[in-house]
């Protein structure tokens, strides 16, 4: 039997200070006996320090010693990382390729850290660091292991044509699963039933948590800017498979039938990635299209702020994107594909509008539906706010995520 969804409710109380927040998020009885460690294996620090840092925190409260292994783009990384408190271990992990000489130091190199730090708890987050983190923690005794699916990527698309790949993957994911002392988390409920296609035994250990949550105080509701053109802001990493393209064909089509706008795309370059767009590249898109490329949003509430329509073509294979949470917590509405993930946080004429994926025309309509409307979006923007406020708020997120912790250490209890 699956568990049924842990994300229901949000702590509605006033929160204050971060460290406040931190003791809103641990769940009474959640101190950790003896500082058991907690290890997240993640493959480049900066998508640890976006998605997982407010978990990390709440689990320092808790009492846990907290590890990262992961690479990094910059070592302004490892130190934020360091400042937190936390102990961080560099470990090359590519994130493209299976160059066998490279994966084999990456996977000596884990061996090596978690023999060190032998932890309670390991946490794998993405693909290879699911794979490759459940492997060589069964292999140094690890009690208890908890591997999150934020999405199954490129490979796993609907038009992907990587079956070889994929095949691969298959098994490798289902090795993974199959431990009993393996919990799976998962974002969306197409990504439930995969888990499930893979590895039918791991029914009783998926646990579904939709996303890795929004800071409501952080991202609030906000006017849209007074006495200026709307403008459709498409805030994601520089990658084919975000539907930037798409985006940047809808733009044109609008801007020839003469519709005002600003078409704004905030995001960073991620040269690591097989489907990733270069500076050049997108400079080029920007230019012919008529975009503004405005590079890594490093105020993203600002940014949400400074939109009308938040718009998000992805045809990836999503998890649950955490900037159309923060889409919702902002009180912005919505255009974004009818794929998994997306289409967990946008219901259709509700707090968005749903499009086919891969068709820039069918984007350009709800675009042009939006822009047109202005009450329209105002309305969709309140439906999204309250239901990131019963869904999607940060503290509900942690408080699943220690309640999993908890459970893996009783269990570990119980059996020593």
């Amino acid at each position: 039997m699956i568990p049924t969804e842990r994300v229901t409710s949000v702590n509605k109380h006033d929160l204050g200070s971060k460290d406040r927040r931190l003791e809103h998020a641990v769940p009474s009885g959640m101190s950790v006996r003896n500082r058991a460690t907690l290890m997240f294996v993640v493959n480049v620090a900066w998508f640890f320090l976006s998605h997982r840092l407010a978990l990390a925190r709440a689990a320092m409260a808790a009492g846990f010693r907290v590890h990262l292994v992961s690479d990094v783009e910059d070592e302004s990384e490892a130190r934020e990382v360091r400042e937190e408190g936390i102990v961080f271990h560099r470990v090359s992990v590519a994130r493209s390729g299976l160059n066998p000489l490279s994966e084999v130091r990456t996977l000596r190199a884990m061996r090596r850290v978690l023999q060190q730090a032998r932890p309670d708890i390991v946490h794998n987050v993405t693909s290879k660091p699911v794979i490759y983190g459940t492997s060589v923690a069964q292999g140094v005794g690890t009690r208890g292991i908890v591997n999150a699916i934020s999405g199954f990527g490129h490979v796993y698309g609907s038009q992907s044509g990587h079956t070889l790949l994929r095949g691969l993957l298959d098994k490798a994911y289902a090795g993974a699963f199959r431990p009993r002392n393996v919990r799976i988390i998962v974002q969306n409920d197409a990504d439930r039933m995969e888990v499930l296609r893979l590895c039918p035994e791991a029914g009783g250990r998926i646990y579904l948590i939709r996303g890795s949550g929004v800071d409501l105080d952080e991202f609030r509701p906000s006017p849209e800017p007074a006495d200026t053109v709307p403008t459709v802001l498409l805030p994601a990493r520089l990658l084919r498979p975000k539907g930037i393209g798409e985006f940047a064909a809808a733009a044109a089509e609008l801007r020839r039938r003469g519709v005002v706008a600003r078409f704004v795309v905030a995001g960073r370059l991620d040269p690591a990635n097989r489907d990733a767009l270069s500076a050049q590249e997108m400079a080029e898109l920007a230019a012919a299209n008529g975009l503004q490329w405005l590079g890594d949003c490093r105020d993203m509430p600002r940014c949400l702020s400074d939109a009308s329509v938040v718009c998000l073509p992805s045809y990836y294979r999503e998890g649950v994107p955490k900037v159309l949470l923060e889409a919702c917590a902002a009180g912005r509405a919505i255009v974004t594909t009818d794929t998994p993930g997306c289409r967990d946080v946008v219901r259709a004429g509700e707090n968005g509008v749903l499009v086919p994926p891969r068709n820039a025309e069918a984007l350009a309509a709800a675009m042009e539906q939006l822009l047109d409307d202005s009450e329209l979006r105002s309305r969709m923007g309140r439906a999204g706010r309250v239901r990131a406020e019963r869904e999607f708020g940060i503290d509900a997120v942690v408080r699943s995520h220690l309640d999993l912790y908890r459970e893996l250490l009783d269990s570990r209890l119980a059996e020593a």
